[in-house]
């Protein structure tokens, strides 16, 4: 038995399926997942000393690899200093600073310490702004695990095959209401019925936890339209996207101004952090300045906030998201070619460094096209990429990632691995 295997039987006698997150389980994929021991660079190193080149990436944070040398002297740095203060610090005001200046829709900030807190506090201010209770989701899309936001959720849910959660009251779900991504005229549909009662749409901008699926170029111009024209706000959930498809995130790359943003992952250089926030006058209804109560006993952590300036620090050298995009269209188009000389459908994309690929004719535009998708030939070809070296996300519904730590060998690797493997799915 590897060590690995031998430390998820001990875990799944104290950790519910053996982990602290499902899709870890590799569930979806089949195999035992492997513990890692250390990690550098573009690769993680498991417990029985094997090497794989890295394509999750922390689930997304990690734009600069693991370890990176700039993002560990802040960390050691800030440290030495202390690890938690429950009093303000310079270096949440410089990274809100920072974060206002990349993203000018984003006036004003508040550090939590999830993607989800972020989540729920935006919908709880939209709530309170707007004085309705009505939110509306988009089909697989996933925007944390509170209880408003696990409705056709996407990520493990979508993983797992969960329609919805239990634990979930039947009231709180009906303020939920959904449609499918890119779809103009069902979101149109939804404000006709139910505009008066909309609080808010959240989105994410890019779907990353359904795959990859791109909007198509009417969806969130015809989003804000809908919000203006109703008085409902645009939220978009850019815990994902936010400093990792331009400098600027999603709302950059398409040119919309969402009321509110949701933030995480990248903001805080891979440390345990989120952030919400948006227009001034919505802002200004937080408490203490306003009556909206949200609070965090470790929001604005240092450690977490060194890490954060250090790593959007790293992003502004010259050419950075220039060659991270280039790599990455480059790891797509060799997905793509393989599937095309073995004669296997596949439909792939990317938005600067996060990628994704279907093993489906296409074009997988919602959640309903991505589910018809051949996970069953996803799960073989994940499989044997990991013989490979190559560590992809261990589930058909979620989106890859490319750092700057990976070099144009390791996309030349990883692309020769990946044809491997996926000859290695073709039947016989």
């Amino acid at each position: 038995m590897s060590r690995s295997a031998d430390l998820f039987d001990r875990a799944r006698a104290v950790l519910p399926g053996g982990v602290n997150s499902p899709v870890r389980a590799f569930r979806a994929v089949g195999g035992t997942p492997f513990f890692v021991a250390r990690a550098a660079g573009a690769r993680l190193t498991d417990v029985d000393g094997k090497i794989y080149i890295d394509y999750v990436c922390s689930w997304g944070p990690l734009i600069l690899g693991h370890a990176h040398p700039a993002v560990l002297d802040a960390i050691r740095a800030a440290a030495e200093k202390g690890w938690s203060y429950g009093a303000p610090c310079e270096a949440e005001l410089e990274l809100a600073e920072v974060v206002r200046r990349r993203m000018p829709s984003v006036e004003m900030v508040r550090f939590v310490n999830s993607g989800t807190e972020a989540t729920m506090a935006a919908i709880r201010l939209a709530r309170a702004a707007t004085g309705r209770s009505v939110i509306l989701k988009f089909d697989g899309c996933y925007h944390g695990h509170a209880d408003s936001f696990l409705v056709k959720a996407g990520s493990g849910v979508a993983t797992l095959g969960l329609p919805d959660s239990p634990g979930v009251p039947a009231a709180f779900a009906s303020l939920t209401l959904t449609a499918p991504f890119n779809d103009v005229a069902a979101a149109e549909g939804v404000f006709q019925r139910h505009g008066d009662e909309l609080a808010a749409v959240i989105v994410e901008p890019f779907v990353g936890n359904a795959g990859f699926i791109a909007p198509e170029p009417d969806f969130h111009p015809a989003l804000r339209a809908l919000c203006d024209r109703h008085g409902a706000l645009l939220i978009f959930d850019e815990v994902m996207t936010g400093f990792r498809v331009a400098p600027g995130g999603a709302q950059q790359r398409l040119g919309i101004r969402p009321d509110l943003t949701t933030l995480g992952k990248i903001v805080g250089g891979g440390m345990p952090v989120g952030a919400y926030g948006g227009r001034v006058d919505l802002m200004g209804l937080i408490a203490p300045e306003g009556p909206v109560y949200q609070a965090g006993t470790l929001s604005g952590n240092p450690v977490a906030m060194a890490a954060g300036l250090a790593t959007l620090r790293e992003t502004e050298r010259p050419g950075f998201y220039e060659t991270l995009e280039r790599r990455t269209a480059r790891l797509v188009a060799g997905i793509g070619d393989a599937a095309s000389r073995h004669g296997v459908p596949v439909t792939a994309g990317h938005a600067g460094s996060m990628w994704g690929a279907y093993f489906a004719a296409g074009p997988v535009r919602n959640f309903s096209q991505a589910r018809n998708s051949d996970a069953a030939r996803f799960a073989r070809w994940h499989r044997a990429a990991l013989a490979r070296g190559v560590f992809l996300a261990p589930s058909a519904f979620e989106a890859g990632f490319v750092s700057s730590a990976h070099t144009d060998a390791d996309i030349d690797h990883t692309i020769e691995q990946l044809d491997g493997a996926l000859v290695e799915t073709l039947d016989r």
